[in-house]
This record gives structure tokens, C-alpha cells and sequence, in this order.
């Protein structure tokens, strides 16, 4: 009793100065509407518990309110909600339910009822009324349950001054990094600025989850047009760092990729930030196609001509992104069709920009590479537009073979393989065990790297992709070769994605687990310690399991299934 009366002590003194502070009694023109305004407040189920009651105690008495009215008026309306989900909560615990699970009760019952119920012009006036940052959000901010709702609240309501402040107040608390998805941090630079960088450093720090980190960043830069053309320009900034320079130019290319998709032309923000100002004809050619998103000879015509001058205008120009897989596609995808008379120039573009190089005098490029890349590219084409068959492909291999070196001529081959292979009819007529075709992508997983993610989603897209019309041996037979596929691609560098797709293969139930079982042969066979802790985590459970390798195993332990847990056991002791 004592601590409750000293506490109610302690309002009192409070609301004095209060009083005192405001300066005086305020001068009321109506005490009549302002008594029936308050008691009908009054009359509200628990209004003594609103953060407001003493503001309209003060208005009630000031206009002549009978004391005596507004306590009968208060008590009666004094239901005690939030005492009785106190003493329920405290029931609940006293019953055995853990703390944590009764406090996740009540915190999920008040956000849903929050999120009903809640008004933005009434959140507004609390820094009207009270003037300075209430004490009870600063305490608020500290927990993730009520960060999580301030960030709904905040996509629902946007021009809430409430919310928009309170998004402040978490981005200046070190939670930034939680807000990468809230549209009402586009609206503060100074919290936009923070967001922006806890997901350049997301990117930078992922590895094999990058694309993942990309889309969020980009899906955040992407919200309006103000917020891209900030985010972009520090990029490029960054981009031109001697450390570090070349990802932040590819995490540049990578949001101007999901901006387009997302159905924004965004071809003026990218070429503002491209070298070559000077070169006001190719710039206008160029952007006429990205912004179509197809190209056409006169614009193709207006580049070549600026190519092929003595001082031509910087390779970056050729070099965005889109208009390099629009020239490939073009080149190399079945059924494009281009004009003879101009053919010559979309390859001698594609094999400048994929070959040619700034020299140390400016205007004078090294062109080394560029007679080769253009044959290269002009015999690749030949065979890619012929529609031969795959018996008549086996005379080109050599060709094929020897041109697929050059990574511009690897991508081409990969796209053209895509779009043959993809055919639904394909398979169907295809007789080989290994089609020709595939064998190509071997060869490209062998030369190039960087092609290896792009090369896995056809070989994935391949081994999902439905094939009823064949009989279930021969389905299974199509698959085992896609598999050796992409044993090969592991080979060649592609482990933890390969290793991981075929995991969750295994986990979700959805394979024939003789797939997996000749995986995993061809996998043992190819491979030799000392292994990687992320490798050993990802093939011992599939290594272990009886249903997979349990024919597999000999007698004693001289079996590649048993050597290899047993020195998994040995090096590897907690996997």
C-alpha cells in the first residue's frame, strides 16, 4: 500500500507541474460542450487507463465539472481488462505454461488487436499532445515482437508521421538491417542510407546465396524511382574503388536486370552513369533499343559505323548487360532471324565489346583479339543456324570444340543449346544416350567457369521437367545421363550447389532413390580426400543412409560407401 499510495504521489506531482508548465488555466468559450464532450469519454470502458485521462480531468474541472459525477462515471466504467490479462496470465503460469509461451500469447493477441484497430491520426497526435518521444516507444523499439509490428504497420501506413519517426528511432537503435523491405525508409535518406549499406555488406559477405542477397537489395532500390537513382549512383562510386570495384559494378548490373524485369525502363539512369558522353549518336542508337528492348539494323548500323572509326567511343558503352544478351540472343538462339546484309555487323559488335580493351592512350583500343573473336563467332553461327541434326553435328565438333574457348562463343553455344534442348519434342526423337547437344555443355563447363550457375538451371530445369510421353525406363535412363552431367560439372569446380540440389532431391521425396544411389556412385568414384567440412555435411548423410548405399556396401570395410564414412568419422568428428 504504502509503494502504490507514493506512486500515486508521484502522477499528482507530475501532473502539477504540468499544469504549472502550461502556464495557467486556459480559457474555455463552451464549458457546456467541453463537460458533455469529457463525460462521454468518461463513460468509455476503462478510460482511467488511457494515457490521457489527466488532459481531460484538467479540461472537465476547469469547466465547472462536478467531482463527484466524473468518479462515479470512471468507476463504473472500470472494467479491468488489461488487470484481468495480467491475473489470467499469472493463472496460466501458476498452471504449468511456461513464461515465454504466456508472453507469447498476450504479445500475439495485442498485435492482432493493434493491427485492427489501429488509427494513424490518433498515433499522430501523441507528439502533438505530448511534445517530445514518449519513454514507453524508446522501451518498445529494444524488443523484436513490436519491431516486427511497427514494420507491418509501416507497409499498411505509410504517411503516418508516428510510424515514420518510430522507423528512425529503429534504424538509430542498430536495427537497419531489419528493415531492408520497408517502403517508409525510402522516405528518410539518413534511414535509407543505413538499410542500403547493411545490404551492400549482406552481398558482400554471402557467397553461394548471393543471387538471394541481390534480389532483396534490388527489390529495396527498386521501390521508386528516387531511391534507385541514389542507391545506383553510390554503386558506381564504389564501382570505380581499386579494391572491390568489380563486384560492386556487377551488384550495379544486377539491380538494373530486376528493375527491368519488374517492367522499368530504366535505359537513361544506366547510360547517365556509362562512360562515352561525348559520343551523342551511339548513345541515342543505344538507348532507342534498350529502352524497345530489341534491336534493329539502323541502330545497329549508326554503332558499327562509330566502331570502326580510328578514335571509336568506349567499349563500356557496348558493354551493358542487356544489349550484350540481345546481340547474343539474336546471333545464336534457334529461329532469330537477321538480315544477311547486316549480320556481319551485330558479330562485330559482340566480338568488340567481348574482346577489345582500353589501351593507355585514350581513343586507342587494343584490338588484339578481335580478328579471331569475330571468326570465332562467325563460325559458330554458321553451325547454330544450320538446324542440322545431331549425326550431321559431329562433323562440326572440331569447329564447335575449338571455337567454345572463346567465353562469348561459350555463352552462344549455351544459349543455343537451351533453346534447342528445351524443345518438348527433344527427347522424344532424340536416339543417343548422351545427345550431342549435352555433350557441348560439358565442354562449356570445362572452358568457363562463370557459366556454371547458369549451366546447373538448365540441367535442373532438364531433370524436372516432365516427360510422360517416354516409357519409365527410358525416363530413368534421361535422368541418369543428366546426372553424369552433372557429376562433370561438379568436377569442374560447381560442388556445393550441385551437391546441395541434389539433397534436397533426396529430401523432399519427390526422386527415385536408384537416381540418387547412381549419384552417389559416380560422385564416389570421381572424388578423393582431403574434403571440405560444407562437402563432408552434405554427402556423409546421403552416404550414410541404408536405403541409399546399403547395396552398395561389402562385407569388411573395403567398399568405396565404407571408406568413405570411415574417414569422415576419423577427419570429420563433428559432422
Amino acid at each position: 500500500m504504502p509503494s502504490q499510495y507514493e506512486e500515486e504521489r508521484v502522477w499528482e506531482g507530475s501532473n502539477h507541474n504540468q499544469y504549472e508548465e502550461e502556464g495557467g488555466e486556459d480559457v474555455i468559450d463552451n464549458p457546456e460542450e467541453v463537460l458533455q464532450e469529457c463525460l462521454e469519454k468518461f463513460k468509455t470502458p476503462d478510460y482511467i487507463m488511457e494515457p490521457g485521462i489527466f488532459g481531460q480531468l484538467k479540461r472537465y474541472f476547469q469547466a465547472g465539472g462536478n467531482p463527484e459525477q466524473v468518479i462515479e462515471q470512471l468507476s463504473i466504467n472500470y472494467n479491468a481488462v488489461a488487470q484481468m490479462a495480467n491475473l489470467l496470465a499469472e493463472w496460466l503460469i501458476l498452471g504449468g505454461v511456461k513464461v515465454t509461451e504466456v508472453q507469447a500469447m498476450v504479445e500475439n493477441h495485442l498485435k492482432d488487436m493493434i493491427l485492427k484497430t489501429f488509427d494513424p491520426k490518433k498515433a499522430d497526435t501523441i507528439f502533438t499532445e505530448e511534445g517530445e518521444t514518449p519513454a514507453w516507444l524508446t522501451e518498445m523499439i529494444e524488443h523484436p515482437t513490436w519491431r516486427s509490428l511497427i514494420y507491418r504497420l509501416a507497409e499498411e501506413y505509410p504517411d503516418c508521421l508516428m510510424l515514420n519517426f518510430t522507423i528512425k528511432l529503429i534504424s538509430d537503435a542498430g536495427f537497419q538491417g531489419e528493415i531492408t523491405s520497408i517502403s517508409t525508409a525510402a522516405q528518410q535518406i539518413e534511414v535509407f542510407s543505413r538499410v542500403l549499406k547493411s545490404a551492400i555488406v549482406g552481398f558482400l559477405q554471402s557467397s553461394d546465396d548471393w543471387q538471394n542477397s541481390v534480389n532483396e537489395c534490388a527489390k529495396m532500390v527498386c521501390h521508386g524511382a528516387h531511391t534507385y537513382v541514389y542507391s545506383q549512383v553510390i554503386v558506381h562510386i564504389l564501382s570505380q574503388e581499386p579494391r572491390g570495384g568489380a563486384i560492386m559494378k556487377r551488384l550495379g548490373q544486377e539491380i538494373t536486370r530486376c528493375a527491368q524485369q519488374s517492367g522499368h525502363d530504366v535505359t537513361p539512369i544506366t547510360l547517365a552513369l556509362t562512360a562515352g558522353e561525348s559520343w551523342r549518336s551511339a548513345r541515342t542508337a543505344l538507348a532507342a533499343m534498350l529502352s524497345r528492348g530489341a534491336l534493329n539494323p539502323a541502330d545497329i548500323s549508326v554503332l558499327f559505323r562509330a566502331y570502326t572509326q580510328p578514335e571509336p567511343p568506349p567499349v563500356h558503352l557496348l558493354r551493358i548487360p542487356q544489349f550484350l544478351e540481345l546481340l547474343v540472343d539474336s546471333l545464336f538462339k534457334s529461329g532469330s532471324k537477321l538480315n544477311p546484309e547486316h549480320k556481319s555487323k551485330y558479330m562485330y559488335l559482340l566480338a568488340y565489346a567481348a574482346s577489345v580493351c582500353e589501351g593507355v592512350t585514350p581513343g586507342r583500343p587494343v584490338k588484339d583479339e578481335l580478328k579471331a573473336t569475330v571468326q570465332a563467332i562467325e563460325k559458330i553461327h554458321a553451325v547454330c543456324s544450320s538446324s542440322a541434326s545431331s549425326s550431321e553435328l559431329i562433323a562440326e565438333l572440331p569447329t564447335l570444340y575449338h571455337c567454345i574457348r572463346f567465353p562469348v562463343v561459350g555463352m552462344g553455344v549455351l544459349v543455343w543449346v537451351e533453346c534447342v534442348v528445351t524443345e518438348p519434342s527433344y527427347f522424344k526423337l532424340c536416339t543417343e544416350h548422351c545427345p550431342v547437344h549435352l555433350a557441348l555443355l560439358d565442354e562449356v563447363a570445362s572452358c568457363h567457369q562463370l557459366l556454371h550457375h547458369r549451366l546447373l538451371r538448365l540441367l535442373i530445369q532438364l531433370f524436372e521437367s516432365p516427360q510422360d510421353e517416354l516409357e519409365i525406363l527410358v525416363q530413368l535412363e534421361l535422368k541418369k545421363m543428366l546426372l553424369d552431367r552433372m557429376v562433370n560439372l561438379l568436377s569442374r569446380g560447381c560442388v556445393v550447389p550441385v551437391l546441395r540440389y541434389i539433397k534436397q532431391c533426396w529430401q523432399r521425396g519427390d526422386t527415385d532413390i536408384s537416381l540418387i544411389r547412381y549419384f552417389i556412385t559416380e560422385v564416389l568414384d570421381a572424388i578423393a580426400p582431403p574434403y571440405t567440412q560444407e562437402f563432408v555435411q552434405l554427402v556423409l548423410p546421403m552416404v550414410e543412409n541404408e536405403e541409399i548405399t546399403g547395396t552398395m556396401r561389402a562385407e569388411g570395410e573395403n567398399d568405396p560407401v565404407s571408406e568413405f564414412i570411415v574417414h569422415c568419422k576419423a577427419h570429420y568428428v563433428s559432422t
